[in-house]
Protein backbone atom coordinates (compact mmCIF):
# COMPACT_ATOMS: atom_id res chain seq x y z
CA UNK A 1 0.00 0.00 0.00
CA UNK A 2 1.23 3.40 -0.73
CA UNK A 3 0.95 5.94 1.74
CA UNK A 4 -1.06 9.71 1.26
CA UNK A 5 2.42 11.07 1.53
CA UNK A 6 4.15 8.78 -0.71
CA UNK A 7 0.80 9.80 -3.38
CA UNK A 8 1.60 12.96 -3.47
CA UNK A 9 5.43 12.89 -3.23
CA UNK A 10 5.08 11.05 -6.72
CA UNK A 11 2.55 13.60 -7.79
CA UNK A 12 4.76 16.58 -7.59
CA UNK A 13 7.68 14.12 -9.59
CA UNK A 14 5.13 13.28 -11.91
CA UNK A 15 3.72 17.38 -12.32
CA UNK A 16 7.31 18.15 -12.95
CA UNK A 17 8.05 16.66 -15.81
CA UNK A 18 5.22 18.11 -17.65
CA UNK A 19 5.66 20.97 -19.65
CA UNK A 20 5.05 24.85 -18.19
CA UNK A 21 2.32 25.59 -21.28
CA UNK A 22 0.18 22.78 -19.42
CA UNK A 23 0.28 24.67 -16.11
CA UNK A 24 -1.42 27.73 -18.41
CA UNK A 25 -4.35 28.95 -16.15
CA UNK A 26 -4.81 26.31 -13.86
CA UNK A 27 -4.28 28.74 -11.07
CA UNK A 28 -5.81 26.04 -8.67
CA UNK A 29 -3.05 24.01 -9.21
CA UNK A 30 -3.25 20.31 -8.71
CA UNK A 31 -4.60 18.78 -5.41
CA UNK A 32 -4.05 15.62 -4.06
CA UNK A 33 -6.83 14.42 -1.48
CA UNK A 34 -7.16 11.54 0.88
CA UNK A 35 -10.80 10.66 0.30
CA UNK A 36 -12.60 8.26 -2.47
CA UNK A 37 -14.44 9.60 -4.50
CA UNK A 38 -18.12 7.15 -5.84
CA UNK A 39 -18.88 8.14 -8.96
CA UNK A 40 -22.77 9.63 -8.75
CA UNK A 41 -23.86 6.87 -11.10
CA UNK A 42 -22.15 4.11 -9.82
CA UNK A 43 -23.88 0.67 -9.14
CA UNK A 44 -22.83 0.57 -5.34
CA UNK A 45 -19.22 1.72 -4.87
CA UNK A 46 -17.68 0.05 -7.49
CA UNK A 47 -17.11 3.32 -10.20
CA UNK A 48 -15.00 5.82 -8.43
CA UNK A 49 -13.25 8.71 -9.32
CA UNK A 50 -9.21 9.14 -9.66
CA UNK A 51 -9.04 12.36 -10.93
CA UNK A 52 -11.54 15.70 -11.76
CA UNK A 53 -10.91 18.64 -13.61
CA UNK A 54 -12.87 21.63 -12.50
CA UNK A 55 -13.72 25.26 -13.41
CA UNK A 56 -15.17 26.91 -11.04
CA UNK A 57 -16.15 30.39 -11.47
CA UNK A 58 -14.78 31.47 -7.65
CA UNK A 59 -11.89 28.81 -7.39
CA UNK A 60 -10.94 28.57 -11.10
CA UNK A 61 -9.05 25.99 -12.59
CA UNK A 62 -7.80 22.81 -10.95
CA UNK A 63 -7.29 19.28 -10.87
CA UNK A 64 -8.20 16.93 -7.45
CA UNK A 65 -6.86 13.66 -7.11
CA UNK A 66 -8.17 10.93 -4.77
CA UNK A 67 -5.97 8.78 -3.06
CA UNK A 68 -8.75 6.78 -1.47
CA UNK A 69 -9.92 6.09 -4.71
CA UNK A 70 -6.42 4.81 -6.10
CA UNK A 71 -6.47 2.93 -2.61
CA UNK A 72 -9.29 1.16 -3.40
CA UNK A 73 -8.58 0.23 -6.74
CA UNK A 74 -4.90 -0.08 -6.57
CA UNK A 75 -4.01 -0.90 -2.68
CA UNK A 76 -2.27 -4.41 -3.18
CA UNK A 77 -0.35 -3.12 -6.41
CA UNK A 78 3.35 -1.90 -6.52
CA UNK A 79 4.80 1.03 -6.17
CA UNK A 80 5.94 1.33 -9.54
CA UNK A 81 1.92 0.56 -11.01
CA UNK A 82 0.71 3.50 -8.78
CA UNK A 83 2.95 5.86 -10.14
CA UNK A 84 2.01 4.59 -13.94
CA UNK A 85 -2.09 4.83 -12.84
CA UNK A 86 -1.21 7.86 -11.11
CA UNK A 87 0.58 9.29 -14.60
CA UNK A 88 -2.00 8.28 -16.79
CA UNK A 89 -4.77 10.05 -14.37
CA UNK A 90 -3.28 13.37 -14.25
CA UNK A 91 -2.17 13.28 -18.35
CA UNK A 92 -5.97 12.63 -18.36
CA UNK A 93 -6.52 15.66 -16.24
CA UNK A 94 -4.44 17.70 -17.76
CA UNK A 95 -5.81 17.07 -21.25
CA UNK A 96 -9.08 17.76 -19.74
CA UNK A 97 -7.46 21.29 -19.27
CA UNK A 98 -6.23 22.00 -22.66
CA UNK A 99 -8.91 20.75 -24.39
CA UNK A 100 -11.17 23.21 -22.00
CA UNK A 101 -8.76 26.08 -22.52
CA UNK A 102 -8.96 25.55 -26.30
CA UNK A 103 -12.74 25.41 -26.51
CA UNK A 104 -12.48 21.40 -27.10
CA UNK A 105 -14.23 18.15 -25.24
CA UNK A 106 -13.22 15.55 -27.25
CA UNK A 107 -11.94 13.55 -24.28
CA UNK A 108 -15.60 14.90 -22.58
CA UNK A 109 -17.01 12.59 -25.23
CA UNK A 110 -15.02 9.79 -24.83
CA UNK A 111 -15.70 9.87 -20.88
CA UNK A 112 -19.53 9.75 -21.50
CA UNK A 113 -19.20 7.25 -23.76
CA UNK A 114 -17.13 5.25 -21.43
CA UNK A 115 -19.74 5.73 -18.63
CA UNK A 116 -22.76 4.87 -20.92
CA UNK A 117 -20.82 1.49 -21.64
CA UNK A 118 -20.18 0.93 -17.86
CA UNK A 119 -23.63 1.45 -17.23
CA UNK A 120 -24.96 -1.32 -20.58
CA UNK A 121 -22.71 -3.63 -18.70
CA UNK A 122 -24.74 -2.96 -15.27
CA UNK A 123 -27.56 -4.21 -16.60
Amino acid sequence: MISFEKFCEMAEEINAQLPEAFFRELNGGVQADPKRKVHPKSVGDELVILGEYHRDYYFGRYIVLYYGSFLQVYANATETFWREQLDHTIRHEFRHHLESLAGEKDLEVEDAIRLAQYQSWRI
